[in-house]
């Protein structure tokens, strides 16, 4: 189960099959670009989460055990890109 405060992106509730997918691959790429290979076990949880959604709890697990800079670019830069026109 995901605790409330980690309900955004990828990790909301209510999200379409198709939202979701996009949301988790939007994650994925900005890790792989802002976090290289420290970020390899992010991007191969988001991977396995794209087809099984009881994954998502061990994604944000990988993403919380980010060092801190890695974390804060990957965050930033997912919610610029989502960011409410």
């Amino acid at each position: 189960m995901i605790p409330p405060i980690d309900r955004w992106g990828p990790f909301a509730d209510d999200l379409s099959y198709a939202e979701r997918l996009a949301r988790l691959r939007s994650l994925r790429a900005i890790t792989h670009l802002c976090a290289g290979p420290r970020g390899d076990r992010l991007a191969t949880e988001l991977h396995r989460a794209e087809h099984d959604a009881s994954r998502l709890p061990c994604a944000l697990a990988a993403l919380d055990a980010l060092a801190a800079l890695d974390r804060r670019q990957v965050l930033a830069s997912f919610a610029r890109l989502h960011r409410s026109a």
